[in-house]
């Protein structure tokens, strides 16, 4: 069972706490449970929120020793330092493999650790000019949801926050599990990191998405999906600059791997019969674009999720 903690300090934000306990810390029927949630501060007792009431909080820092993921819902004041015995743990953790996890303006305790310098982050829109400033050494990207270097992982506002531990059950869950967590949410199942956290004017270019998700299947080019549009492949090319910083070719390939990844979690097809139902031409093209976005082979990763439910 993968252990989840969370780390708080007065005055404590209850909405991006509750975000990581809706996803993490929540049983639901009908949901397997893979993880166990607690939440810990460095001083046990009642901690201040930002609703006017106080929650009891009965683990101390000693928590983190054993969590396989440490995350930071917020931290208020921005500019308050880390304690020694903080800064401390939150290394300890990190250096024996526990992944550090932040919601909106935690990122401001994490980079305190120095963990994040040289790397990219995010934050809410409004706080990216403070922590670019703060932390020269940060490469702060305030147009992004979310930012997931495997060893630590950031969020733009408490919303994103949501979205960032959702994809993190995706990726150690798979996304059948992540999209089953939603639906329970009432929640929409996947909104890539990329994606601006503020939203955009509505464009034609979202019905063509529509379109083209139906017919993965068929032999779809980003040709087609011109001519559907009724633009040229130039001009597609930059709607989806402008929409989905992307390309239609690349966006076309990550749906065709992603609804693989679907099947390959829900369904015995073989490797084989996948590749002709999402579109691609081989199964050789299926492993080379599926190693590309994923970082394995289609067979590993049905093996390895196997493995999972088994050790579970």
């Amino acid at each position: 069972m993968h252990r989840v903690v969370a780390l708080v300090r007065p005055v404590q934000s209850t909405f991006e706490l509750g975000c990581a306990v809706e996803v993490f810390g929540t049983r639901r029927a009908g949901v397997p449970q893979h993880y166990e949630f607690e939440v810990c501060t460095q001083i046990p007792g009642p901690v201040p929120t930002t609703a006017g009431y106080a929650i009891s909080v009965a683990n101390d820092l000693s928590a983190l020793a054993a969590a396989d993921t440490v995350l930071i819902p917020g931290w208020a004041p921005l500019e308050a330092p880390l304690s020694p015995g903080v800064r401390r743990a939150l290394l300890q953790a990190h250096a024996r493999g526990a992944r550090l996890v932040t919601i909106c303006s935690g990122v401001f305790a994490l980079a305190r650790t120095g963990l994040l310098d040289g790397r990219t982050a995010t934050t809410h829109w409004a706080r990216a000019a403070q922590l670019a400033r703060e932390f020269p050494m940060v490469r702060v990207e305030p147009n992004r949801l979310y930012v997931d270097h495997g060893d630590v992982a950031t969020s733009a506002g408490a919303g994103a926050g949501m979205d960032l531990c959702l994809h993190l059950v995706r990726r150690d869950h798979g996304a059948a599990h992540a999209e089953l967590l939603a639906r329970h949410m009432v929640m929409p199942p996947h909104r890539d990191g990329d994606q601006p956290p503020r939203p955009r004017p509505a464009d034609p270019l979202d019905g063509l998405l529509e379109w083209a998700g139906t017919r993965l299947g068929t032999t779809l080019s980003v040709n087609d999906m011109a001519d559907h549009l009724g633009v040229s492949t130039r001009t597609l090319a930059r709607r989806f600059a402008d929409r989905l910083d992307t390309s239609p070719g690349l966006w076309l390939t990550s749906r065709r791997v992603a609804e693989a990844r679907t099947l390959l979690e829900r369904t015995d097809l073989p490797v084989e019969a996948i590749a002709a139902r999402v579109g691609f031409t081989s199964v050789v093209n299926l492993r080379r674009r599926f190693r590309a976005r994923v970082g394995t082979t289609p067979g590993a990763y049905r093996r390895a999720l196997t493995d999972s439910d088994v050790d579970g």
